[in-house]
């Protein structure tokens, strides 16, 4: 809604003010958010003035009371204020009234800048406002008072006073004192709570508060507030702003985490203090003013705040964020707030972006922020807690140590938590407080407290801990009474408390119980550790945690080789030990460690209760996988099934100083379980230095099974000299769950950026599927033969009947492979990933034979599949070797059964017969291209290959050293593509790809940027993108990846078929060619194949097409169907001889089933040379007959022959091409023509022979040429083009004749343009048509920089459209940074568009994208949508998302005004080169207004001769169509333009206008030379305007100089729209505008504009005297016999008056019409078409005016007459007072009878639409319902309709036609090179019309300026509401470019600001280029 809010300055002395005022409204609906009222205008606010402003902001409903305040700044800041006045625009009868008559100011009166009015309807009215006393309490404490401002905040049940300071002349808040202080505020009802603090100002500023009371003086009520707590920052909590409820109880205060961005801008840093005001729903509850302590404020900081309120507001419905401008530099640069609620878990993001700067900007120092609602995150949500610790009343029970706690509930377990140990905490004998968050975790059953701290003074006594939930009053308590300390009691300083308390059930037994712990530690060499050894107990109820194995019961020296280590954990009762998870810290000298086991048993249990953990594995860096952390299962139960391998890639950031040093861990959370915090020590693909900038590191985390994964907390310790780091994302791979997510993090965890978080949590941006993997086990058993060890690689295979696995490289970080010394063989174990294979059919495996000794003999392989746990064997017992048995290095193993392995066989391997090798038939050939990108170093030297992986196999490796890149010499170059040929057997659908290098050569490393698969004989083309390194030293150092396909970018065509072609060469002398040979196959309905080649290569063009050769080829082409009907074959000259004379062809294809084939022979026997025959080397063949071979069923072949019925004829083609006559006109270049009718084209041929002239292509001539060809059917296009080669190869095509000589029909072409590069359009390429092609527009603007392709989706309440793509012109290729670009777009109509996505199909890191500003205008809505989104769209940037849903919510709306979709033809006549290429341009009125004048685009071959060009236009609502105004601007090569007729159709209701005109727009051929025409529109048969003659008399006055010399233009404006500018050249005087003389003007042929209402004159302010007064002019209308008056009296003059030089002249017959006091309305009630809408009671009506409010209007139903049925049209007529325009009416369903019991309740009327006509003037109001309205006796239920749409009757116009200056402010922003120098024009619209195109210039001023405001006074009639402004400049001048920031209009008679926000460049070198802008408002 917008509301008018008019404030009145006192006029006291020094009343005014330069501070920012801001009103906020208070409504029954909820309050506004704090609106600035904002006028450039400088005198607002001076003494005595009156201001007016209109806001724009949510309807809250009648208001109640206002806010007014300002914000301090400025000089003068003080400000009397006399009353506020705000009017409802929608119902302006609603005009509250709120006196003030009081000083708003530091210094005067009680200083208050802030003040809060009650208002009412009746301005004499004084309100009651009431007063309320505050006494306030200082404690009796030493240092307890304060020097500090003191601030309070009174909440009640009807709002709050605002923030005052309690300030009097008193020393105030001394200890022990007590102050009395007064506020004024209106009733705020029964008190809630208050809001003190204070702020930290001054030498002892810390405070202790007894209590508040507080009197309210009006209600009679007194309350108390006990506080009794310390306001400090040094002091209990460190708070210094306290929530206090009524009556003192606690209050639950709801935390907020408030995290606030300052920019990364210069100075953007500030030493103000901040504040912020959290806002609710409808803005209904506010925290209250907080301010922020504590924060830095510094450039491209993070401040992170702990808010508690007690009040719910979360999700928030704004924030204001502010500053009281003190401090040095005071000026602050906010980028965003950002409100996390634990309690509701929601995240909401507030940009900001602006600066809070008194001289920056608009100078605004405290701003409300709006959520972007497509940044909400929801996250965990947990509720607060209160804990409180007691410590025990023993001597040196306390402790300094950190104390960490964790809770344990049957739903899960709390993170770990630090209670932060200031100086006082956990003392003796003292209970310490806090808060603190938890998730859900059911019943609690235990908590564990422990500290780290091994020093003497450490140790600490607890006594017991409690917990209370805030909200609900839960409590727990755990008592402990035991000492945590290293030499009390047990030594231990962990404890474990059991829960107890009501809520605490008998199921869950707390009981304690002691753990007996044994570690065994393994007897091989080197196997003890001197490292921290810590363990962890998993049980059904809960765990340990991790316990460092510090005090052993039964060795002093732990964990050496072959120890049994005893140690006790104690605990709550875990129920069973399910796992056991033991590591170490890596610490000390020797730290590997050979763990056997470990043996767990209950304290007091039986040894046979134990339970056994069998490990058997290195925990060591070095050895075996390098993890130092193990889960152990207990013995029997397989690890492998019991743990899930997560597989982390950790991406650091590529920014300066990104890497880290510090230990970095990470913590799964799941929905199982969460993982504990796990350090990453080892990576997998070990970089050495792990997380450098720009890498990726890749760690494997084996733990229990957590499900799927929710978050991760990831973060580092903080140590090192570079401890700070950039964490880009994490990508976490689960292959047993299927499942990959991405984190996308891109921040600093570092002690000194940002917010200054070392850990982070972070929620997956999008889970992706991957194949699941299960595990196999694999075991190898090499033989106990002598030397039978190998040091080579090992490679490994396996086989399965649903599919194989990659190839393995069976290694570890163990010595495999060794004959075994102790053992008889030494086996390998190694666990691997792989899809499920089914049952496992064979095995592949082999050696490289690298290393010293690499022979090998293999005993055998044993495989498990852990899925299903069964094995399997594979037995070898031969040598893998050069030197033995056969020499193989590579053995092929089929599984056997169990018996035949445990039977010591001696024979020597399997026999290998056993294995069918089933060879594939089908093979596919695919095409690789490969892009290396185009970055430094990017190429690579190394052997490149490909394996291509299907859905039924793979190809294997191919290596790519094949010679064959089909482009280039060198493969592999920066920025290049290199194209191979990969042929493969059946591999099913191509599901994803692995490239690598070999490393091999000088400079290897390689950036992929993409490869592209295209697969002909599947119809697919696949792009793989990838954007990635493979090299060593970049990335993650991998030198091979695995891609998939991106889903967006895959192309899918009809799948192509083999064809075999056999060319037979003739046996003639030199009948051979050397020459590229092609084919080009043809199907019925012109379906057709690409030109296919036949060779390779030169040097196959050299073998094949010898004399009397015959060449068979096998090539893939498009499936052209059952039939061939004929092929084009041909050559391309080249070579020594490249006559060639073909004698003919056959095509042979697999028949459809594949049972068979085809053989189709084609016939030529003629020359292709251009030196025999007709000198053609291109022929077009039909077939002669068909020869088939069939498979039978009994087996047998069928051969048989036929002849072709009827095969298409050959015609002959006669071509004459007509080069124009004009100067230069002929060309010397080669031309090429192509022919396309509706069965087929031609291919392109060149016109090489004339058979009219020996030399072609010639000024004026007309050169012939024939063509043969296969019929084409109907000629319909042709492309004509030329190679711009030789001297002159301009060339001027007049028209191309086309004669088909066999069917005598002929075709014409006209072109009449230039083919020129340096003509015209600069073409060289003409597409010209027999028949109309459509073409379709619809505009998206935006910002950025990307490749890929970018498309839209606009979604409604139920439907979207389809993905909208947006494609980039030709000739561009990027979104650029910084670009604009503009596309139309047509999709469904999805109705209110609630949400809009946009994204691109980039899938590499490199496709990145950042979108500044995205706006979608739907002008069938008459809407456009302003979404700044500043945005990344990247899979590496800001949260990971290539896509983003946008919330409607989130968009500015500006109306621009409903456009209506018409169907606009162009008609050029069929004249001599009537065609044009000038600029044309097309204005349409209507009844209802006008267009803008509308520039036709050419689009390349738009108004040709004898055309007929449809193109559709959105055009606004003016219907019904009067008149067309057409002008070209004559410019250009053929300026000339022969107008036929212009039709318009509108396609909403098919209505269609012709506007006739046959004549030449031209300078010359036109008789009047005139480029401008106006054409009536044709309805119906129906002439809309009149013809007639416009007589002008201009009477200039009676004054001293009042002639002029100067050129006089006029226009005039009446009912049927302008009549363009005439020039008043023709006068029946000879000396024109002489002092008191009447100057007579005819003009006849006009169109008659009805009854006129203004004329615009003006004139050039030329000649010697060019000042005129012009007294009045009169115009007569032939056609009526009218005359109107249009009066001036006034100067046309520089020097005179205001110095305009055009007026704008009401029409004096406008004051005719009087206007009475009373007048009639008609009121047309619509009942809608429905079952139920019909109601038989009566209606009443309330009309709501500008000027007042009606009378109830009954409308009555009676039984004669029936009213108010299904779908009727009602009409009813009351006289009443003249209300003014109609903004809303009320209406009510009422009883007939008027009883109260015939009231029912469920009677309804439902009513579509009700039209209102004011019947003086005839202006029609109309008011959508389509609602049900109930029947009621009460007359207070009504329903209110606001107006829609008001139609104006032309008289009422008129009426409002007075003279009014316009103020106009043009304020250019502030960024280096704002200002320009060109000359700079605006336009105003508004509802009844527009100012014209006025230049805004001032004498001897320097204009536009940076950062500068100017100011320009127009006046016109009035305009009434403005709808937009159109500001433009010239491009003159040194520097044109100009930045806009916006545009105020203020209508000095109503003194009405509208503002036009800009903000863009008006520049030809940014954005979108464009030097003008149409601004449309923001109230």
């Amino acid at each position: 809604v917008i509301y008018e809010v008019v404030t009145v300055t006192g006029d006291v002395r020094g009343a005014g003010t330069d501070a920012n005022v801001f009103v906020t409204l208070f409504g029954e609906h909820g309050i506004t958010p704090k609106t600035h009222l904002t006028s450039k205008s400088s005198t607002a606010f001076e003494r005595s003035k009156t201001d007016v402003f209109r806001v724009k902001t949510n309807n809250v409903g009648q208001i109640k009371k206002i806010r007014i305040e300002h914000d301090n700044t400025g000089l003068n800041a003080g400000w009397f204020l006399d009353r506020v006045i705000v009017t409802d625009m929608n119902r302006p009868h609603l005009r509250f009234y709120f006196p003030c008559n009081n000083w708003l100011s530091k210094e005067d009166g009680d200083g208050l800048y802030v003040r809060d009015l009650i208002g009412s309807l009746n301005p004499m009215d004084v309100p009651k406002i009431n007063k309320y006393v505050v006494r306030v309490f200082t404690g009796e404490v030493s240092g307890s008072g304060t020097d500090a401002d003191v601030f309070i905040n009174i909440f009640g049940e009807k709002g709050d006073t605002g923030v005052r300071k309690l300030d009097n002349d008193k020393d105030n808040f001394e200890k022990g004192a007590e102050d009395k202080f007064t506020l004024d505020a209106p009733n705020l009802g029964r008190l809630r709570k208050i809001n003190i603090g204070h702020n930290n100002k001054g030498g002892s500023a810390g405070w202790f508060l007894a209590k508040v009371i507080i009197e309210d003086i009006g209600n009679k009520c007194v309350y108390q507030f006990p506080v009794g707590r310390w306001f400090a920052l040094d002091e209990d909590d460190g708070k210094i702003q306290r929530d206090i409820l009524v009556g003192g109880t606690e209050a639950t205060g709801i935390v907020y985490n408030v995290a606030v961005v300052t920019g990364d801008i210069r100075g953007a840093g500030t030493n103000s203090k901040i504040h912020v005001i959290l806002h609710g729903s409808k803005g209904l509850k506010n925290s209250g003013k907080i301010f922020l302590e504590g924060g830095e404020f510094e450039r491209a900081r993070t401040d992170l705040f702990n808010v508690e309120i007690a009040a719910l507001l979360s999700p928030l419905s704004r924030v204001t964020i502010g500053h009281d401008n003190c401090g040095v530099s005071s000026g602050w640069y906010c980028e965003k707030v950002v409100v996390y609620c634990p309690f509701t878990g929601i995240e909401q993001t507030f940009p900001c972006g602006k600066w809070l700067d008194e001289d920056e900007g608009d100078g605004l120092i405290e701003r409300e922020l709006y959520e972007m609602v497509s940044l909400r995150q929801r996250r965990l949500k947990k509720s607060p807690w209160s804990l409180w610790i007691w410590t025990s009343d023993i001597k040196n029970a306390g402790t300094d140590a950190t104390i960490f706690f964790q809770i344990y509930g049957d739903k899960g377990k709390s993170d770990e938590m630090k209670l932060d140990n200031n100086s006082d905490n956990f003392e003796t004998g003292q209970t310490d407080k806090f808060m603190i968050e938890l998730p859900d975790l059911g019943t609690f059953y235990k908590l564990r407290i422990w500290h780290e701290k091994r020093n003497p003074f450490a140790g600490w006594h607890l006594n017991k801990v409690t917990l209370l939930k805030t909200l609900t009053k839960e409590k727990y308590s755990f008592n402990c009474g035991r000492w945590l300390d290293i030499n009390e009691d047990d030594n231990e300083i962990v404890r474990e408390l059991p829960a107890e308390g009501t809520l605490v059930t008998e199921v869950m037994p707390g009981e304690m119980i002691k753990y007996r712990v044994t570690v065994c530690t393994g007897m091989v060499s080197g196997s003890g550790t001197d490292a921290n050894v810590f363990v962890c107990l998993i049980g059904e109820q809960g765990d340990t945690g991790e316990r460092v194995l510090y005090k052993c019961i039964n060795n002093v020296n732990k964990f050496e080789k072959g120890n049994a280590d005893e140690f006790f954990v104690e605990a709550v009762t875990l129920k069973q030990v399910r796992r056991v998870r033991i590591g170490h810290d890596g610490k000390g000298g020797s730290s590997g460690w050979y763990l056997a086991k470990v043996i767990v048993r209950e304290e007091g249990q039986p040894e046979s209760e134990a339970v056994e953990f069998p490990c058997y594995r290195w925990l060591d860096k070095n050895e075996d996988d390098g993890q130092i952390v193990r889960e152990l299962v207990p013995a029997g139960e397989s690890p492998m099934l019991k743990n899930v391998s997560y597989h982390i890639s950790v991406k650091t950031g590529d920014i300066p100083g990104a890497s880290s040093d510090s230990k970095v861990f990470i913590k799964l959370y799941g929905e199982k379980a969460d993982t504990s915090k796990e350090p990453l020590l080892v990576s997998d693909n070990d970089l050495g230095n792990y997380f450098e900038r720009g890498r990726v590191d890749e760690f494997t985390l084996d733990t229990m099974d957590i499900g799927k994964i929710n978050r991760i907390l990831i973060g580092h310790d903080n140590v090192g000299l570079r401890s700070g780091w950039f964490l880009a994302s994490v990508q976490i791979t689960v292959p047993v769950q299927g499942r990959q997510y991405m984190f996308p993090c891109n921040r600093w965890l570092d002690k000194d950026e940002a917010d200054g978080r070392v850990e982070v949590e972070v929620y997956p941006s999008e889970i992706v599927p991957i194949e699941k993997l299960i595990n196999y086990e694999v075991s190898v058993v090499t033989g106990d033969v002598r030397a039978a060890g190998t040091n080579a690689k090992v490679f490994m295979q396996i086989y399965g009947e649903t599919g194989k696995t990659e190839l393995i490289i069976l290694e570890n970080r163990s010595n495999n492979f060794e004959r075994g010394a102790t053992d008889i063989f030494k086996v390998d174990v190694f666990t691997i990933k792989a899809i499920d294979l089914g049952e496992l059919k064979k095995l592949r495996i082999r050696h490289d034979n690298s290393g010293g000794s690499p022979s090998w003999f293999l005993e055998r392989v044993e495989i498990v599949d852990l899925k299903e746990s069964t094995t399997y064997y594979f037995p070898c017992q031969r040598w893998l070797a050069v030197e033995e048995d056969d020499g193989q290095i590579v053995r092929e193993l089929v599984p056997v059964d169990e018996a035949f392995v445990k039977k010591d066989s001696e024979n020597d391997g399997q026999s290998l017969a056993t294995l069918g090798l089933e060879q594939k038939a089908k093979s596919t050939t695919y095409t690789v291209k490969v892009k290396t990108g185009d970055k430094k170093n990017a190429g690579t030297d190394a052997n490149v290959f490909i394996t291509l992986y299907g859905s039924k196999d793979d190809t294997g490796m191919a290596l790519f050293s094949l010679k064959a890149s089909k482009i280039n010499k060198n493969k592999f170059e920066r920025g290049k593509v290199d194209e191979f040929t990969v042929e493969s057997v059946d591999i099913g659908d191509l599901k994803k790809i692995k490239i690598g290098h070999d490393n091999k050569g000088n400079s290897t490393g390689w950036f992929l940027e993409w490869v592209e698969i295209d697969a002909p004989s599947l119809g697919q083309c696949l792009k793989f993108p990838c954007g990635r390194w493979l090299d060593k030293s970049e990335d993650d150092g991998a030198i091979e990846r695995i891609i998939f396909p991106a889903e967006l970018q895959t192309t899918e065509y009809i799948p192509f078929v083999p064809y075999e072609i056999t060319v037979y060469t003739s046996d003639i002398f030199g009948a051979g060619t050397d020459a590229d040979v092609f084919i080009v196959l043809y199907g019925s309905d012109a379906i057709c194949t690409q030109q296919k080649s036949l060779c390779l290569n030169k040097r196959e063009q050299r073998m094949y097409f010898e004399r009397n050769s015959v060449n068979q080829f096998i090539v893939e082409l498009e499936d052209v169907g059952d039939i061939i009907e004929k092929i084009r074959i041909g050559h391309n000259g080249g070579g020594l001889n490249s006559g060639w004379h073909l004698d003919r062809v056959a095509i042979r294809r697999l028949l459809p089933n594949g049972k068979g084939s085809e053989t189709v022979t084609f016939p030529c026997e003629r020359w292709l040379a251009k030196s025999e025959d007709d000198g053609e080397i291109v022929r077009e063949l039909v077939p002669s007959d068909i020869f088939t071979e069939k498979l039978m069923k009994d087996g047998t072949l069928k051969q048989i022959e036929e002849e072709v019925e009827d095969p298409l004829e050959v015609h002959t083609y006669k071509i004459s091409v007509f080069t124009g006559d004009i100067y230069g006109a002929g060309t010397d270049a080669n031309v090429f023509l192509n022919i396309y009718g509706d069965l087929g084209d031609t291919g392109e041929r060149k016109l090489s022979k004339s058979e009219t002239n020996f030399n072609k292509f010639e000024r004026g001539q007309e050169d012939t040429f024939t063509i043969q060809a296969v019929d084409l059917g109907i000629l319909y296009k042709i492309k004509i083009r030329h190679d711009n080669s030789m001297f002159s190869p301009d060339w001027f095509l007049e028209k191309v004749e086309i004669l088909d000589e066999t069917t005598e029909e002929s075709f014409v072409f006209l072109c009449e343009r230039w083919l020129s590069k340096k003509k015209e359009d600069k073409k060289i390429e003409r597409m010209l048509y027999e028949q109309v092609q459509l073409q379709l527009k619809a505009v998206i603007p935006y910002d950025s920089s990307t490749d890929s392709r970018v498309y839209i989706i606009i979604m409604g309440q139920k439907v979207q459209t389809e993905r909208l793509w947006l494609d980039l012109p030709e000739g561009k290729d990027e979104f650029a940074d910084g670009s604009v670009e503009k596309f139309s777009v047509w999709g469904l109509d999805v109705g209110e568009i609630k949400k809009v996505e946009v994204g691109h199909d980039g899938a590499t890191p490199e496709s990145c994208w950042l979108v500044e500003e995205l706006s979608i205008v739907v002008p069938t809505k008459g809407v456009m949508y302003n979404f700044v989104c500043k945005c990344w769209l990247a899979r590496d940037k800001g949260d990971g998302l290539t896509s983003r849903i946008l919330n409607i919510l989130d968009a500015d709306c500006v109306n621009i005004g409903l456009k209506i979709l018409y169907e606009v033809t162009v008609v050029t006549g069929d004249i001599e080169s009537g065609g044009t290429d000038a600029s044309i341009f097309m204005t349409v009125f209507g009844s209802n207004g006008n267009t803008e004048e509308i520039q036709l685009e050419k689009n390349g071959d738009r108004f040709e001769r004898d055309q007929e060009d449809s193109f559709i236009m959105e055009i606004a609502d003016i219907a019904p169509l009067r008149k067309m105004r057409i002008r070209t601007d004559g410019k250009g090569t053929r300026p000339h333009w022969f107008l036929e007729r212009i039709v318009m159709k509108n396609l909403n209701n098919q209505e269609v206008a012709t506007f006739t005109y046959g004549e030449w727009l031209s300078k010359v051929k036109n008789a009047t030379g005139s480029l401008v025409c106006e054409m009536p529109a044709m309805i119906n048969d129906e002439q809309m305007m009149e013809d007639t003659t416009y007589t002008i008399q201009v009477k200039t006055s009676d004054i001293g100089g009042a002639g002029t010399d100067a050129n006089v233009s006029l226009v005039l404006f009446g009912e049927n729209g302008d009549s363009g500018i005439l020039a008043l050249k023709e006068s029946n005087k000879s000396n024109k505008f002489e002092r008191n003389q009447m100057d007579e003007f005819n003009f006849s042929d006009m169109l008659s504009l009805g009854d006129l209402c203004k004329v615009r004159i003006w004139h050039d302010n030329k000649g010697i005297a060019p000042g005129w007064h012009l007294e009045y002019i009169d115009v007569t209308d032939s056609a009526t016999d009218k005359t109107f008056r249009f009066q001036c009296d006034r100067w046309l003059a520089k020097g005179e008056d205001d110095g305009q030089l055009i007026r704008e002249l009401a029409c004096a017959n406008n004051d005719i019409l009087e206007l009475k006091e009373r007048t009639a309305y008609e009121i047309v009630t619509v009942t809608s078409d429905r079952e139920d809408a019909e109601t038989k009671e009566n209606i009443w009506i309330i009309l709501e005016g500008k000027l007042g409010r009606s009378k109830e209007f009954l409308m009555e139903n009676s039984s004669k007459k029936r009213r108010f049925e299904r779908g009727a049209t009602d009409t009813f007529q009351f006289s009443s007072k003249n209300l003014g325009d109609i903004a809303a009416i009320c209406v009510g369903h009422c009883p007939k009878d008027g009883k109260k019991s015939s009231a029912k309740a469920d009677v309804y009327w439902h009513v579509q639409e009700i039209i209102v006509t004011e019947m003086e003037l005839c202006n029609k109001y109309f008011f959508r319902c389509n609602v049900k309205i109930p029947l009621r006796y009460k007359r207070r239920d009504y329903k209110v309709f606001e107006c829609a749409k008001v139609t104006e009757s032309f008289a009422s116009k008129a009426r409002s036609l007075v003279p009014v200056k316009y103020e106009t402010i043009v304020v250019t922003g502030f960024e280096k090179g704002a200002g320009t120098d060109a000359n700079v024009f605006i336009t105003i619209f508004g509802l009844n019309g527009d100012s014209g195109k006025r230049a805004l210039k001032q004498k001897f001023r320097n204009l536009f300026e940076r950062g500068k405001t100017n100011r320009f006074y127009l006046e016109t009639l009035d305009m009434g509401e403005l709808k937009k402004v159109r500001i433009e400049h010239d491009n003159s001048g040194l520097a044109p470019g100009w930045l806009v920031e916006r545009v105020e209009i203020t209508n000095s008679a109503t003194g009405v600001t509208t503002i036009f926000p800009c903000g863009k460049w008006l520049d030809e070198n940014r954005g979108d280029g464009l030097i003008w802008r149409e601004l449309f408002p923001r109230y």
